[in-house]
């Protein structure tokens, strides 16, 4: 068959799960999703993706290339039975589905809110309390008022500038204003961190250090019209050589418009240490 060659992620062991209170109240919040073999499904969530567990062999799952918090999702075998589909996403909250088969009418795509989390009586592993912390440092570096200025980048009436810097323990938190001030909605496809060489008419794969995002702070899924988004970004503790840059870059879906802004090694020097809570 084609387009078979999804991996498969095995899951993690990240939470320890109490009972919960009632089997059918749990029951009605997992959410329905039609899936079928030659169409793919993706599934975006207000958080990266942190542990994926199936409930069956005959479904085809992959986090989307480049980015974090999306799902590709596909049936590996035609009319398979129905089955069960949890994440867990790095802020700590557990999502079910149901996956049926449908090949004619699939959800090509579907946006998991975070008020339907299937939290219940979870009691969380310490990785997890981890990740909680780095989600409200990120918060108080959202809210701080010191802000850089002079690191920006625009073209096509899309703005992309780096506001702030701050660091606790080994998390950086990189806050970032993205601008709109066309008349069209710019719909984002990938946000990338990376660090690469001096930026040059043609970049290859091999010079670039792919940067995974712990958090990001707001859903990544446009910036309307003439308006702004606000945002932290927590990544692993890191260091720039000489001559390289961190090199942030923005895609737009469908469309052409794309922004990076090169951030030199002095720039991320000038950041702002985070207290405690």
């Amino acid at each position: 068959m084609k387009n078979r060659n999804l991996w498969f992620v095995p899951f993690m062991a990240l939470i320890s799960m109490a009972v919960f209170g009632q089997r059918g109240s749990s029951q009605a919040e997992f959410k329905n999703l039609q899936i079928a073999q030659m169409k793919t499904t993706s599934v975006v969530f207000p958080y990266p993706i942190k542990s994926i567990d199936k409930g069956s062999s005959q479904v085809l799952i992959q986090k989307a290339k480049g980015v974090e918090n999306i799902l590709l999702v596909k049936a590996g075998k035609e009319n398979f039975s129905q089955t069960n589909l949890t994440v867990v996403t790095t802020e700590g909250n557990l999502y079910g589905f149901i996956l049926n088969y449908d090949e004619q009418c699939p959800d090509l795509n579907f946006l998991v809110q975070s008020a339907s989390a299937l939290n219940g009586d979870i009691v969380f592993t310490l990785d997890n309390e981890n990740q909680k912390k780095i989600q409200q440092y990120a918060q108080l570096a959202l809210m701080k008022k010191r802000k850089l200025s002079g690191i920006s980048k625009s073209k096509f009436d899309i703005s992309l500038r780096l506001t702030g810097v701050y660091i606790h323990q080994d998390v950086i938190y990189l806050r970032l204003l993205l601008g709109n001030k066309s008349k069209i909605n710019f719909d984002i496809d990938q946000l990338r961190f990376f660090i690469g060489d001096q930026r040059k008419s043609t970049r290859t794969a091999s010079q670039e250090i792919e940067m995974s995002p712990l958090l990001l702070t707001s859903e990544l899924i446009k910036i309307p019209e003439r308006s702004e988004l606000s945002l932290v970004c927590a990544l692993p503790k890191f260091t720039i050589g000489e001559r390289k840059y961190l090199t942030v870059e923005l895609l737009e879906k469908n469309g052409q418009r794309q922004l990076g802004l090169d951030i030199k090694d002095h720039q991320l020097m000038d950041l702002e240490i985070l207290g405690a809570l």
